[in-house]
């Protein structure tokens, strides 16, 4: 388990979605005292181990299955309000006019179990050079770029992840003894699918 004198700051509440802060009081928006900026991958986790933007380490204990987004706040015990922002991360995307070659484009990738961020005539995963020569092969240009990455959820509240290398599960960490590892770098490993399953 987590130590609480490493950890002075320890996340444990969802105190607001982005889509929810317009209904939130000027007082409450004006005690978010940080920021933390996590990749899709750290995003998905439940538990974590991470650093604000001011440098100070904190610890995420939320429940299980719940995906953060870019603008949510986090609270602590004492009500403490972190925003979490979506860090940029190398991106893989592919734009088309066509409707029916973008579909075809989805659907190989769905059927990868590829987290995916569908925008109008636009679709990126997160970078995978296997993946880009896929897409090239349906006829679609590739093009890369740093961005936060906001894919779809999964179609049962999960979290939908390629099958790349494996992260580290955290949550299997704590039952080790060892707590939640270190973060993982960005664009590393995107943990294992389990159909029907959240993390």
């Amino acid at each position: 388990m987590m130590k609480s004198a490493a950890l002075p700051l320890r996340l444990v509440r969802r105190m607001a979605t982005k889509t929810a802060h317009e209904s939130l009081t000027t007082e409450t928006r004006e005690t978010v005292t940080g920021q933390l900026s996590l990749t899709y991958e750290q995003r998905s986790r439940s538990r974590l181990r991470a650093r604000l933007d001011d440098g100070r380490e904190v610890g995420i204990l939320l429940p299980r299955g719940e995906t953060l987004q870019d603008g949510d706040l986090l609270a602590d015990a004492q009500d403490e309000l972190i925003r979490i922002q979506a860090a940029a991360e190398p991106l893989s995307c592919t734009e088309a006019e066509d409707p029916l070659l973008l579909a075809r484009a989805a659907y190989h990738l769905g059927n990868r179990h590829v987290a995916l961020q569908i925008e109008s005539g636009r679709l990126c995963w997160l970078h995978d050079h296997v993946l880009d020569a896929m897409v090239r092969g349906l006829g679609l240009a590739v093009t890369t770029e740093q961005a936060p990455f906001e894919p779809e959820p999964g179609a049962y509240g999960g979290v939908v992840h390629s099958h790349g290398d494996v992260a580290r599960d955290s949550d299997a960490d704590e039952k080790r003894g060892q707590g939640p590892g270190p973060e993982p770098s960005q664009g590393q490993g995107q943990a294992r699918h389990r159909h029907g399953q959240t993390d």
